[in-house]
């Protein structure tokens, strides 16, 4: 029983192909550029709604970190607020509260204090739900 379905596949695919050797392929290049073109808009579409920001973003906070002083207001990425006290190339001593420092590295600042009735620049998004 089983051979005699084996043959008639055999049968079916022999008669499907024909025998003929496969045919080049029809205009290749246009076939090519057509898969190509989607692939590159991706890249270009993900480069200025992601990368490009990003690295503003960046640059931006490396231009802040390079401006801090002794005295300026800060917040660190972990939500400390504190007050410059001393500052080294790659460290930052921050008073935290009277007589408490801590030293950090320059690269977790987050953000500068606004003054009092400033909006901070860039604040972070809400999560979706939250108020």
């Amino acid at each position: 029983m089983e051979s005699g379905i084996l043959a008639r596949l055999v049968a079916a695919l022999a008669a499907e192909g024909g025998g003929a050797p496969p045919q080049a392929p029809v205009q290749g290049c246009q076939q090519m550029s057509g898969m190509l073109l989607p692939i590159l808009l991706m890249f270009v579409i993900i480069y200025f709604l992601i990368i490009r920001p990003q690295q503003k973003q960046q640059k931006k906070h490396r231009e802040m970190i390079a401006a801090l002083g002794k005295g300026d207001k800060v917040i660190t990425n972990s939500g400390i607020l504190g007050t410059i006290t001393g500052m080294t190339d790659n460290t930052v001593t921050l008073e935290v509260a009277k007589n408490v420092h801590i030293k950090m590295l320059r690269s977790y600042i987050a953000a500068k204090q606004p003054a009092l009735g400033e909006k901070m620049e860039d604040p972070a998004p809400l999560a979706p739900g939250g108020k």
